[in-house]
C-alpha cells in the first residue's frame, strides 16, 4: 500500500471552514449523528475507494471501513477472523476451504456469502478493470486466464455451499490467508456490476462498519454513516466526515485544520514535528508508532542512468541518512538498512543492505565511475507534494551533486500524477517512495515491490499495472519467494525470504531504502476516546467513541 497522494482539487469549503474556525476551535459536529459523534479528518483525493483498485492509504482507509472480508489485523500484525469462521488447509498449501460466518448482509440487504467473494475477487482480476492491485490474486487458480483475457471465469473458486468458499491456488502458498486482509479480496453484491460501474466507483455498496452517505464528491469531500446493520460489533461513531485537500500542501492543510478545531485527527509537515510534539504530547493528543513499513527510493532498473547495480549502489552510498535524519528530522525518523520492517521481526535483517549502513564517498565515486554515472549526468528525482517530503528530498539532491556531481532534476508532482508517471516504461532516475504492510507477512513487502510477476506490464501501452514500479526482474529471486510460500515451517520460509532480500538489496540494489517507518499523528482525545493508529496507519474509525 502506497503513502499519501492526490489529484487535482477543490478547496474551497476547507478554506471557509479553517477561516471560520481560527479562532477557537470547532466543537460543532462532535454530538451530531444520533449521539455517536461526527469524526472529521482530511485526506487527498483517493484513486479508488471500491476495492477492485483501492491501493494508496486514502482509498484504502475507506475500502477497509466499507468492506470487511474474511480477516482483519490487529495494530501488532496479529490475524483475527472476520467472516472466516474457521479454515482448513490441504498438506500441500494449495486448497484452502474458509467456512464463513451465515447471516450477514450488504447494505442494500443482499446476502453475503461465497458467491459474493466469489464475485469480488472475479470482478478484481478480470482483465477489463485493468486494475491496479490485482496481482495479489496472482497466486489463484486460474488468474492468468482471467487477467489475460482468456476466460472470464476464476477457476480456482469454488462455492462448496452457501457458506464455503473453496479456494485453490496455482502454486503452494502457507500464508495465503493473510493476504486475504487486503481489500480486493472483499466480497461485493450483485450489484456491484464491472468494475468499470461508474455509480459503484463512487458510492459503492459494502458489508463494513460503516457506509457511504450519498456518492464521493470528487476533490471535495467523503462522508460516511455508520452500518446499524452491521455483522458485527457496531461502530460507536455515527458519522465520519472526510475534507479532500489540496495535494501541494496537504499536511500543511491537516495541520492547521487540527490546530483550528476542522478536523480531529492530522498529519504534519516534516518541518513541525518537533513543534506539534512539544505541544500536543502532554495533552494526550500525540500518537507516535513505528509502523510496518518502509520509505524508499524506487530506481528504475531498465532505463540510464539507473540501469546497473553498481549505478545505484553508487546513488546509495552518497546519501548521508543519519544526517538527514538528525538534520531535517531532527532525530524523529531512523535510518533504514533493510527493506523488511522490524516490525517482522523473524525476517528483519538489520544491515543486509550494505550501501546503507553509512555514507561513503570514496566508494560511491568509485561505483559511479565504473557504472558510467558521470559528473554532470542528468538524475530525475521524482516525489509527490504536499505531504512533507519537500526538505528531505532537496537535501538528497543535495548530497547526490556534492558527492557525485550529478545534475539532479527534481520533479515534483501530486501524487496521483506522479504514481501515473512511475508506471511509464520510458520513465527514468529515482523517486521518492514509501510502502505499508497491507497484510503482516514479508511477501506483501518483497513480491509487490521487486517480483518480475508485480510488474503486470500492460501489452498495448507499456504501462507497469503493478507495484513493482522499477521493473526489477531476477529469475533466482522469483524462485526464492515460489520456494518461501511453500514451505510450510515458519523459520525455514523466513530462511528464504532472508535470501531473497540480500539478492534483491544487497547484490543488485534494486531499491533503495531510506528510512524506517515512523509514523506521527495527533487525536482529538479531549472529544473522542480509544483513538489509535491501526495496522495500516489510519485511525481505527470503528472502534473510537465519542467522551
Amino acid at each position: 500500500m502506497r503513502g499519501a497522494k492526490s489529484a487535482k482539487w477543490v478547496v474551497g469549503a476547507i478554506v471557509v471552514a479553517l477561516a471560520a474556525t481560527a479562532c477557537g476551535g470547532n466543537d460543532k459536529g462532535s454530538t451530531d449523528a444520533k449521539g455517536g459523534g461526527v469524526f472529521r479528518l482530511g485526506l487527498t483525493e483517493p484513486t479508488a475507494i471500491d476495492p477492485y483498485n483501492a491501493q494508496e492509504s486514502e482509498g484504502s482507509l475507506i475500502a477497509h471501513n466499507l468492506f470487511t472480508g474474511l480477516y482483519n489485523v490487529e495494530p501488532n500484525g496479529k490475524l483475527t477472523p472476520a467472516l472466516a469462521e474457521s479454515v482448513t488447509t490441504s498438506d500441500d498449501g494449495k486448497v484452502w476451504t474458509f467456512k464463513l460466518k451465515a447471516g450477514t448482509k450488504f447494505t442494500n440487504g443482499e446476502t453475503v456469502d461465497a458467491e459474493a467473494f466469489i464475485r469480488g475477487w472475479t470482478r478484481v482480476a478480470d482483465k477489463k478493470s485493468a486494475s491496479d492491485v490485482a496481482y495479489h490474486m496472482a497466486g489463484i487458480a486460474g488468474y492468468d486466464d482471467l487477467n489475460g483475457g482468456k476466460s472470464d471465469k476464476f477457476s480456482g473458486l469454488k462455492a462448496v455451499d452457501a457458506n464455503t468458499l473453496e479456494v485453490t491456488l496455482a502454486q503452494a502458498d502457507f500464508e495465503f490467508d493473510k493476504k486475504t486482509v487486503h481489500t480486493v479480496f472483499a466480497p461485493v453484491p450483485k450489484v456491484a456490476g464491472a468494475g468499470d460501474n461508474k455509480a459503484y466507483n463512487d458510492a459503492p455498496i459494502g458489508n463494513g462498519p460503516f457506509k457511504m452517505e450519498g456518492g464521493w464528491e470528487h476533490n471535495k469531500s467523503i462522508t460516511l454513516v455508520r452500518n446499524d446493520d452491521y455483522g458485527f460489533e457496531k461502530a460507536k461513531l455515527g458519522k465520519v466526515e472526510i475534507s479532500i485537500l489540496n495535494p501541494s500542501n496537504s499536511s500543511t492543510l491537516e495541520y492547521q485544520g487540527y490546530q483550528s478545531g476542522t478536523f480531529d485527527w492530522a498529519r504534519m509537515p516534516t518541518p513541525q514535528l518537533p513543534v506539534a510534539k512539544q505541544k500536543y504530547s502532554p495533552k494526550g493528543e500525540w500518537i507516535e508508532a513505528d509502523t510496518s513499513g518502509i520509505n524508499y527510493l524506487v530506481a528504475f532498473n531498465n532505463n540510464a542512468p539507473m540501469n546497473s547495480p553498481d549505478a545505484r549502489k553508487a546513488v546509495s552510498y552518497a546519501i548521508d541518512r543519519e544526517a538527514i535524519a538528525k538534520g531535517v528530522f531532527q532525530g524523529m525518523q531512523k535510518p533504514a538498512t533493510s527493506i523488511l520492517p522490524p516490525s517482522f521481526a523473524d525476517v528483519y535483517q538489520d544491515g543486509v543492505c550494505t550501501t546503507c549502513a553509512k555514507q561513503d564517498t570514496a566508494k560511491a565515486k568509485e561505483l559511479a565511475e565504473k557504472s558510467g554515472l558521470k559528473p554532470g549526468t542528468v538524475l530525475d528525482f521524482g516525489y509527490n507534494t504536499g505531504a512533507g517530503h519537500e526538505e528531505w528530498v532537496q537535501a538528497v539532491a543535495q548530497q547526490l551533486k556534492d558527492v557525485l556531481g550529478l545534475e539532479v532534476k527534481l520533479n515534483g508532482k501530486p501524487f496521483k500524477e506522479a504514481l501515473a508517471e512511475q508506471q511509464d516504461k520510458k520513465t527514468a532516475g529515482i523517486w521518492r517512495s514509501a510502502w505499508g504492510a497491507d497484510y503482516p507477512t514479508a511477501d506483501n513487502f518483497l513480491f509487490p515491490l521487486l517480483g518480475t510477476g508485480s510488474i503486470n506490464e500492460d501489452p498495448a501501452t507499456g504501462k507497469a499495472q503493478g507495484d513493482n514500479r522499477g521493473r526489477y526482474s531476477n529469475p533466482e529471486y522469483d524462485k526464492l519467494l515460489e520456494q518461501a510460500r511453500a514451505t510450510k515451517d515458519a523459520a525455514a520460509r523466513a530462511a528464504l525470504y532472508k535470501q531473497a532480500e540480500k539478492i534483491a538489496v544487497d547484490t543488485d540494489q534494486a531499491l533503495i531504502p531510506l528510512w524506517k517507518r515512523t509514523q506521527f499523528r495527533l487525536a482529538n482525545t479531549t472529544k473522542f476516546a480509544n483513538v489509535k493508529m491501526d495496522f495500516f496507519e489510519d485511525p481505527n474509525l470503528a472502534e473510537i467513541t465519542l467522551k
